[in-house]
This record gives C-alpha cells, structure tokens and sequence, in this order.
C-alpha cells in the first residue's frame, strides 16, 4: 500500500474525530487504534474494481448487496470498545473481514459471526491468508451471539437493529461494553455505547447519528440482515 494513501486516511479519521467531538464526546483515538488502522492493508477487503478507492474515507461495495463501512467510523467504534491485549471481543457482522483484522491487533481473540454464508466463507479465507491468527469466523445468526464462548469482554455490532438483542446483552461480561448501531432502516439511526457494571447493571450512551444496513436473524426484528455500512 501506499504511505500517502494510509496516512491521508488517517489524517482524515482524525479529523472526522475532531469534527465530531462534541456528538461522540471522542476528542482524539487511542495512539494503539490508529496503529492498527495504519497496519490493516485495507485495498486486501475491498474488490479489485473498487482498490483505488480503498483508503478513501467511505464504504466501498462487497458483494452480496453489501459494504466495508468508512474507515472513520471503523476506527470509532473500535475506541468505543476500548479493546485490550487481555480481552475477547465478539464481533456480530463479519463482512469482508476488515473489522476484525483491525480488532484482531488489540485483542487476544475475535469471534465473527456473519450470516451470508458467501461473505462468511470469503473473510475468513482472506483472514486466515492474510495471518490474522486470532479470529474465528463462523456463518449464523449474530442476534443469537456466540453461548459457546460467551461472556465477552466487548460485543461490537457492525449492522443496526431495531432493538438491542437480549441475547447479546446476557453475553457481555461485567465491566463489558457493547457498541451497536440501533434504529430502523430509512429512520434515524444511533449507534450507542452500552456498559454492564460489575453488579450487571446496564447504562446505554448516545453516541452518534449513522446509517447502517439492517440486522435480523431470531433477534434482529428487521427482514434482511447484512453487514456493515456506514
């Protein structure tokens, strides 16, 4: 990749981070997400037709009737997260993969739930080739998360439900965060931040306006799940 396609990209995510501050209340991205932002070869998730358009801040078509979200939004909620060396995070939406590669550099493991099974079955070959060790990707319905290696240290949802999935709510450890887009299709959309206490109690956050293809599945109350856009 190009060091001036990378670091016009980041430029630009700091920027966005500045511009939004006030909504998201993110004055500035930890120095550790923005090095994994610059590590992740981002032309790698995107078709061919699209790679000269790889590191402009926007989504990019995938297949399937689906996108890679914008990087500025990729790299906020990745903070949003605040992922760690010691943490297992739970990825609803795998996409093209991208998400998970940029989490897989901050985390001790990534689970990715996608429910195209096309799109399941292409990102985890393009992970595994790639060298991204540290990510599981499995084809099913993320409403239902993952039980198997549930709780999770943080949930992240790339696709907007109508609600939040119980599911995922009783998945996330105390001290866990969850970061979801929530909000019909066509209708306003909030991607909130929502934080499980110690004694299990939640508070959800605002965090700002988006736009993101739906989530359905047993829990998603919307007709077509997809992954990620923004």
């Amino acid at each position: 990749m190009k060091r001036s396609d990378v670091d016009a990209m980041l430029q630009t995510i700091e920027e966005e981070t500045r511009f939004t501050r006030g909504l998201t209340g993110v004055s500035s991205l930890r120095p550790e997400v923005l090095q994994a932002m610059r590590q992740v070869p981002r032309k790698e998730f995107v078709p061919n037709f699209y790679k000269a358009m790889a590191y402009d801040n926007t989504p990019l078509p995938i297949g399937n009737g689906q996108t890679i979200s914008q990087p500025f939004i990729v790299a906020l909620m990745t903070d949003l997260l605040r992922p760690d060396r010691d943490k297992v995070i739970l990825e609803v939406g795998t996409g093209s993969g991208y998400q998970a590669a940029v989490l897989s550099l901050l985390v001790q493991q990534v689970y990715s739930l996608e429910i195209i099974p096309a799109l399941a079955g292409v990102a985890s070959a393009r992970l595994r080739r790639l060298g991204y060790q540290n990510v599981e990707v499995r084809q099913g319905d993320g409403s239902s998360g993952w039980p198997e290696h549930a709780p999770f240290d943080g949930i992240i949802v790339t696709a907007s439900a109508a609600h939040i999935p119980p599911a995922l709510k009783e998945q996330l450890k105390p001290g866990g965060r969850l970061v979801i887009p929530v909000g019909l299709p066509a209708m306003s959309q909030e991607l909130l931040v929502l934080e499980k206490d110690e004694q299990g109690v939640i508070s959800t956050r605002q965090i700002l306006s988006v736009a993101f293809v739906p989530l359905t599945g047993h829990g998603g109350d919307n007709d077509n799940e997809k992954s990620e856009h923004h």
